[in-house]
């Protein structure tokens, strides 16, 4: 069901399985994602989503199968790579500026013994000016409602120059604004060739936020396009009984064609 891509995949990944305790929370996973283009890991919860970017990330050991950065091992391009993990994660207690986070994006190009020059206190600056928080800069990350942490590991993110970014619920407990915001950085970061990967939950919004999905229940539904991917019968088939129960949804996958960004075609909801 995936799409052929012609150029050096941005991600690609052969029969990759991962099992805690002899279970499989990944079976067998096949996919390639093409260079530039903003995707969305969707499928219900318990799926996998989270486990499939950590173990691409090397953060989980694999029972069987490998995955390839353009063609590479992650330990040979680890500096074009750039991971955001859920907020929940994060220990916000630790004594740190919201400026102190952002530059550690810059590490990975300064070596682990140099500190932070002018030009990287600079572009640390730069990054939180995209996010809207260049005026939290100096401020303690305990301080940061949920929104701003989001924007301040954005900026972090964006401090690493990478180019392909894995993003764990980026919009999970941010409000409205923030969520806007996001994605429109998001949007922007493609234009500019960036791969961003993106664990999502929200079905309404796939059509209108991501170029290409893919859909997962522990193995691999479908992956391709989201115009020819995301449809009624493959969401039946990720979600099974569990569509039903999810608000709106019947909505959603009426038609088996969906909006572009730009609203060319015909309004989904």
């Amino acid at each position: 069901m995936e799409k052929e891509i012609s150029i050096t995949p941005a991600l690609e990944i052969h029969d990759l399985t991962v099992a805690f305790d002899r279970k499989p929370v990944l079976w067998n996973i096949d996919l390639k994602l093409p260079q530039g283009k903003l995707v969305g890991i969707i499928g219900p919860n318990g799926a996998g989503k989270s486990t499939l970017i950590k173990a691409v990330m090397g953060l989980l050991p694999l029972s069987s199968g490998f995955a390839k950065l353009f063609d590479q091992d992650l330990n040979d391009i680890r500096t074009r790579v750039s991971y955001v993990p859920q907020r929940e994660s994060v220990d916000w207690d630790f004594p740190a500026s919201v400026l102190d986070v952002v530059l550690m994006g810059r590490y990975g190009k300064l070596g682990l013994f140099n500190r932070p020059r002018k030009a990287d206190r600079d572009a640390a600056m730069d990054c939180l000016k995209q996010v809207g928080m260049e005026q939290y800069a100096h401020r303690q990350i305990s301080q940061l409602s949920g929104g701003q942490q989001q924007r301040t590991f954005l900026a972090r993110a964006l401090a690493q120059q990478a180019d392909i970014y894995f993003m764990d619920e980026p919009f999970a407990g941010v409000d409205a604004a923030t969520e806007k915001a996001i994605i429109e950085l998001l949007r922007n970061m493609t234009q500019a060739n960036k791969t961003v990967i993106v664990v999502h939950h929200d079905l309404q919004s796939v059509p209108q936020y991501f170029d290409w999905v893919i859909l997962l229940n522990t193995r691999l539904i479908a992956c391709g396009p989201t115009a020819s991917t995301f449809t009624q019968s493959n969401l039946q088939e990720t979600y099974g009984g569990k569509l039903t129960l999810l608000s709106d949804v019947g909505d959603l996958i009426k038609r088996e064609s969906f909006p572009n960004r730009e609203g060319s075609a015909k309004q989904a909801l």
